[in-house]
């Protein structure tokens, strides 16, 4: 790491809160609105929370929702109004015409962060191979938060927890406010 960077990164916030949303129609229509990863049997939520946790922040609420453009926005209007720094997104990345993430959430953004999506997917070569097209992976601010929305494998989640977004959290919080 170069010198700029460490500068960067000095006196950055440690402990951040984060708020994860899990979009799944076929989880949610199994156990509808939940508060906890492990009540809906959502592995890469509870990978999310476990992460999170293992790395000194903190997860301060977890929501279930469906594919649904106006249910997704809300969940995540309501978590900008919450006291978390980060909000992570599971789910709805991929070309199907039920992924619908980033056409919710895109808008939303007021300044997009394409540097995410472009190094998750050249990080996930190495899991998926050319597949990687098939990701949309994005990330961009809303106010003094970050936003990033991940595709709902466990390995997609755990790529960009583990090796892009927590190393970068308390960087990319302290470049917005």
């Amino acid at each position: 790491m170069d010198s700029v960077t460490q500068k960067h990164k000095k006196d950055v916030k440690k402990s951040l809160g984060f708020h994860i949303i899990s979009i799944s129609s076929s989880r949610f229509a199994t156990y509808g609105s939940v508060r906890s990863p492990s009540d809906a049997d959502d592995v890469s939520g509870e990978l999310m929370e476990d992460l999170v946790k293992k790395s000194g922040h903190n997860v301060l609420g977890y929501e279930l929702v469906s594919d649904d453009p106006s249910t997704i926005k809300m969940a995540v209007m309501d978590a900008l109004q919450k006291e978390a720094d980060i909000i992570v997104t599971t789910g709805g990345t991929g070309l199907t015409p039920a992924d619908i993430t980033i056409e919710t959430l895109a808008p939303m953004f007021e300044k997009q962060m394409p540097g995410f999506g472009e190094l998750f997917r050249y990080k996930s070569i190495d899991q998926i191979g050319s597949a990687v097209i098939l990701t949309r992976a994005a990330a961009g601010t809303v106010g003094d938060k970050a936003i990033f929305c991940l595709p709902g494998s466990p390995g997609a989640v755990e790529l960009a927890l583990s090796d892009i977004i927590l190393p970068e959290a308390g960087h990319v919080i302290k470049h917005i406010r």
